[in-house]
Formats: C-alpha cells, sequence, structure tokens
C-alpha cells in the first residue's frame, strides 16, 4: 500500500469524515493477502471500521457538519423493496468502505450521510464516565456491532448458554454483550491470552483449541452446561474465528434444536454433514455486518462500560500500516489495531 492524495467532494446527502481511527479487521487482510475480490476493484483503498467527524456534507446532509461518528461497515440505502421488507442487511445498494467505495485507511472518508451514528459529548464526565475516545469506538463499525447483531438475531436470552469459537475481535466483544446480556459464555481459541483476557471481561469458561481435542471441548461444554440446567436449545454457538478449523469444530457442537451463527469468514472450505441440521432439528445462519439503527445501542454498551474497548486493542500510526498487515498476518499482534492518521 502507497500513500496518495486524491480529491474528494461530498456529493449529495453525502457526509466527508476525517477519520479519527480505523481499525484492521481480518477481512482486509482476506482481500489484501487472499485474493478475497472487492466489489470496487483495485486500486482501492481499505478500511470499514471508522469512527471521526464530519468535516463537509452535500445537499441534504448539512446537519451533520462538526458531528462525531462512527461510520457503519455496511449502510444499506434504505430506500429499495429489500431495505422497505426488513431485509437491509442485502441490500443491493449497500455500501460497505473499503469495498464498494474507498475506505477508512485514510485522513478522510466520503460516505452517504444516511446511517450515520452520532456520538454524544465524550468530553462530558456525565455522558463519558470511562474516558473512552473516538478513535477507540471505531472498533464499534464492525468488530462489536456484528457481533451485537449475531446475538441479536440468535434470540440470547438469560441463562442461555453462548459459546465463542475464536476470541480475538469479534469473539472478544461478543463474549462481553452475551455476558451482558445474562448468559453463559464459553470462549474457545488457540491463544492462551486472548482466552485469559475474555475470562477477566465475561466468560465463564474458556477452552484451548489446540491443546485440547473437539471431544474434550465438546465435553467440557456438555459439563457446564449440564450444571447450569441448559437444554442443547438454549445454546448458542458463534463462529467468530473466521477459520476452517474454528469453522468445522462450531458446526460440531450444534445439537438438537440447536443454533449455529457463522460471523467470521474464511475463503477455505470445510466438509461437514449438513443433514446434521435436518436430524437436529437445528439453525445455522449466517450474519453480514449490523444494521445501523442498531449502532446507538452499543454506543451507549461502552459509554456505560458494559462492553470495554481500550484492553482489547492497540493504536497504531497510519503510516504503519504495511507492517500493521504483515504482522497480523503472521499472527505476531493479538489485539484489534486501530490505525490513526497522522498530521
Amino acid at each position: 500500500m502507497v500513500l496518495e492524495e486524491r480529491d474528494e467532494q461530498p456529493g449529495p446527502e453525502e457526509a466527508l469524515v476525517e477519520v479519527a481511527g480505523c481499525g484492521v479487521c481480518h477481512t482486509d487482510l482476506g482481500f489484501y493477502y487472499d485474493g478475497v475480490p472487492t466489489r470496487h476493484g483495485f486500486p482501492l483503498t481499505l478500511g470499514h471500521e471508522v469512527s471521526g467527524t464530519v468535516v463537509e456534507a452535500g445537499a441534504g446532509a448539512e446537519e451533520w457538519i462538526g458531528r462525531e461518528v462512527v461510520v457503519p461497515a455496511v449502510t444499506p440505502c434504505g430506500k429499495c423493496d429489500a431495505c422497505l421488507s426488513g431485509y437491509g442487511r442485502v441490500c443491493p445498494k449497500q455500501i460497505f468502505p473499503g469495498s464498494d467505495v474507498h475506505g477508512g485507511f485514510a485522513s478522510h472518508l466520503r460516505i452517504p450521510a444516511v446511517g450515520l451514528c452520532p456520538v454524544p459529548n465524550l468530553s462530558d464526565p456525565a455522558v463519558n464516565p470511562q474516558g473512552v475516545t473516538l478513535p477507540c469506538l471505531s472498533v464499534l463499525a464492525d468488530a462489536v456491532s456484528t457481533s451485537y447483531q449475531a446475538i441479536l438475531r440468535s434470540g440470547l436470552q438469560a441463562g442461555d448458554l453462548a459459546v465463542f469459537i475464536g476470541a480475538g475481535g469479534l469473539g472478544s466483544f461478543g463474549v462481553q454483550i452475551a455476558s451482558a446480556m445474562g448468559a453463559h459464555v464459553v470462549a474457545v481459541d488457540v491463544s492462551e491470552d486472548r482466552l485469559a483476557m475474555t475470562a477477566d471481561y465475561g466468560a465463564s469458561l474458556t477452552l484451548r483449541a489446540g491443546e485440547l481435542g473437539f471431544k474434550e471441548i465438546r465435553g467440557a461444554i456438555k459439563g457446564l452446561a449440564k450444571e447450569h440446567g441448559i437444554p442443547s436449545y438454549r445454546q448458542k454457538i458463534f463462529e467468530t474465528s473466521g477459520t476452517d478449523a474454528g469453522q468445522a469444530t462450531a458446526f460440531g457442537l450444534v445439537g438438537h434444536g440447536g443454533y449455529l451463527s457463522v460471523v467470521g469468514f474464511t475463503p477455505k472450505k470445510i466438509e461437514i454433514r449438513l443433514s446434521n441440521l435436518m436430524a437436529f432439528d437445528a439453525t445455522a445462519e449466517g450474519v453480514w455486518g449490523c444494521l445501523p439503527e442498531h449502532y446507538p445501542a452499543l454506543v451507549d454498551l461502552v459509554l456505560a462500560g458494559k462492553v470495554v474497548l481500550e484492553p482489547f486493542i492497540e493504536h497504531r500510526p497510519m503510516s504503519t500500516i504495511n507492517d500493521v498487515f504483515e504482522d497480523l498476518h503472521a499472527g505476531k499482534i493479538s489485539r484489534r489495531v486501530i490505525l490513526t492518521p497522522e498530521g
């Protein structure tokens, strides 16, 4: 990736956001290393976890000028048949920064104003007692919000069992959200450090994949469920690792009446016995982003301290983007990296 300048002028109902921070997602690595196609095609600025301040706006969006915002990773148009029928998640006109248009690994981002999530006054201690910063909120745009959407769609209730396969990024925040909703939470990961973090922030049980085989993992989860009297139809499995091994494990954990949410992404294929879903009368469901109307609730959860961001992220200058991608690809970084523009 190289540093270039381009002219960006917001059109009607568009906003120009001065980027405060942009998180680096597993999907960005897929675009860069694995040949996952972007819809715009290269050359393209990647990055879809963005927070910042609206500095310019086109006709019809002037009210946003000067406001701090989180930019949704997926913005439906709100006007097409899919949106009006309640299927905004698959809106054919949706905008995904860093895929449909230039993304947030930049000083500024031009984006439709519809769906922008306003951020309250972070300088007010009454509003922001945790001292959350605007760059930190960038991870709401995918790592937090996609897990939140998955949990909402699963119908998770207090007292249910939530199992997250993958405790980094999506999984680390999913654990916190599920715990805040009163669920018993299990985290499964290959990283001892990530598991230790989730144990401090909501996981009742942590299991290290690699050290434990599938049968041992399944047995430990069944033991926790039995201890709390949780039947299989109240067990929600969330695949948040974005790996083929994680997906195979997650599918294997689905029991009678169970639920599997596929949240992470990998281009790799796995072999499964799909008839398990029939035999168990179970459900497997994919999750693509999060509808913008859910973002304000997430901001409230973070500002109230029910979802904690800072221990799970680290900040790097935007100029280090190539080194960050290389280190993430090599597995040398375990936290969510937020890139911050300099100057």
